[in-house]
């Protein structure tokens, strides 16, 4: 038996450290481009197929519910099959999605593309995977967080290059780079390094992946079309407690396995159970809310409440710039967590938050303080959205590191739409009389709630125990195969 630690300090990288995080992002780039390039283009989309907005809506909804199955099973089917070769599978399949898209001539055959463009969402957690199989034990916290900052900054170029797309050309042609780029990811990644085992596993639980798939998808359609639905709308708790009567089965089946598709028992150690609890508040506050709040207030004209009149373009523009400046803090954030700990960059990133709130309620209705708020907020973003996946990767085994962090994935999509429906209920409960405008002290409870959330996952990193991939490691069987 050998530990993950001896492993990564024994093994000298095949490839150069930069060539290999390189690939990586280039592969996470086509993730997070494809979960955001459609935005833009429903409107096209309504008018080409002469159809509603809730029709259209599945464009976004298909991709996301099987993105957020993807993450964890294939994350697992990485860890046991070998990640490069997992991940190569989705580049290409992704790939197959976009060509669907452009051929068919109709919003099912568009719908069904983006469908298996969803598999792409477990892309990040197989890259989170290869860095720890492949880098020196030094190198990991870094590239864990700069592979997590650009996830970060390739969701907010989506907006911005799709838009760009659809005003020179048309939405079949965000489909075309989609493809082209998910193409040259997957003949990038053939450099990768072969994958080196260390999952034994004699069977593979399907129908853990198989129950899992559907329980995650209504649990996440529910708390999708609560913002349309309501709360409190039949429908919207059919779904949710569907899934979750659906979730509580899976749970009994995997924890009745002696080698389940998601090993649950790893979440019970206090570390992981801790890390998953601050990622849901994370998720919620600052990472769910504060997304749509800020282009809320930012595009809002100034005759409301609260509001600086800023056109699509121009608040696009400025998430933009902000995004840049989360990827340049990513690498502090892994230092940090390499010197100090994962936990110390997540208490950093819930300070800022706390601080970020503050300036919400005092500053954020003039530019001046827009700018000056967006900027804490970014520090914020980009510490909890790095340090986050460094405590994954700080407390479980090196073959269950995919599998882990794609079920943080999982657990970080669902509270994001939890956040994002909640403040919108709390935004529609308070209307200025005869406008649709929200009223300030409406704004003020989601800021709150921001706020709330900000300093949960502060006191939560307080009781995490400290521990970095730089100076521990952590149990794992022997290498078996390569793939």
């Amino acid at each position: 038996m050998s530990s993950s630690a001896e492993l990564s300090d024994s093994i000298r990288p095949t490839r150069p450290v930069p060539i290999i995080i390189a690939i990586l992002l280039l592969a996470v780039v086509v993730s997070t481009f494809e979960s955001t390039m459609m935005f833009n283009a429903l409107p096209r989309l309504i008018s080409a197929f002469h159809t509603s907005p809730a029709n259209v809506s599945w464009v976004l909804t298909a991709y996301t519910l099987v993105a957020a199955a993807s993450a964890a099973v294939c994350g697992r089917l990485g860890d046991v099959y070998g990640r490069r070769r997992v991940l190569l599978v989705l580049l290409l399949v992704s790939a197959v999605g976009s060509i669907i898209s452009i051929s068919t001539g109709d919003l099912a055959g568009v719908v069904t593309g983006r469908a298996i463009q969803g598999i792409s969402g477990g892309i990040l957690p197989l890259c989170f995977g290869i860095v720890r199989e492949h880098l020196p034990r030094h190198r990991i916290p870094v590239a864990v967080a700069v592979i997590a900052g650009a996830a970060m900054l390739a969701g907010a170029a989506g907006n911005i290059i799709s838009g760009a797309i659809i005003d020179a050309l048309d939405w079949h042609y965000i489909f075309v780079v989609a493809a082209a780029v998910a193409l040259i990811a997957a003949g990038a990644c053939t450099v990768l390094p072969r994958s080196r085992l260390t999952a034994t596993v004699t069977r593979i639980d399907w129908i853990g992946a198989i129950l899992f798939a559907p329980a995650i998808g209504l649990v996440l359609f529910g708390i999708t079309e609560s913002g349309s639905w309501g709360w409190a709308d039949g429908r919207t708790l059919g779904f949710i407690v569907g899934g979750l009567a659906l979730l509580a089965v899976w749970i009994w089946w995997e924890l009745r396995r002696h080698q389940p598709m998601i090993n649950l028992r790893l979440f019970g150690e206090r570390k992981q159970a801790l890390t998953l609890t601050a990622t849901a508040f994370a998720s919620i506050g600052p990472i769910g809310a504060t997304g749509f709040l800020l282009q809320l207030i930012m595009q809002t004209p100034t005759s409301a409440p609260i509001g600086l009149g800023l056109t699509a373009t121009a608040a696009g523009a400025l998430s933009f710039c902000t995004a840049i400046i989360g990827f340049l803090l990513s690498p502090l954030s892994g230092r940090i967590s390499r010197l100090a700990g994962s936990r110390r960059s997540l208490a950093i990133g819930g300070g800022f938050g706390i601080l970020s709130t503050i300036l919400l309620a005092v500053i954020g209705n003039s530019l001046v303080g827009m700018l000056i708020t967006a900027l804490c907020l970014t520090v914020t973003t980009s510490f909890m959205l790095t340090s986050l996946p460094n405590l994954i990767v700080e407390g479980v085994p090196a073959e269950n590191t995919s599998e882990a962090t794609g079920v943080n994935t999982v657990v970080q999509q669902a509270f994001n739409g939890v956040g994002n429906s909640v403040a919108t209920l709390l935004l529609s409960l308070s209307l200025v009389p005869g406008t649709e405008f929200s009223t300030k002290g409406a704004y003020l409870q989601v800021f709150g709630l921001i706020g709330v959330c900000c300093v949960a996952a502060l006191v939560l990193s307080l009781f995490i125990r400290k521990g970095s991939p730089a100076v521990s490691g952590a149990p794992a069987a022997p290498v078996v195969a390569e793939a």
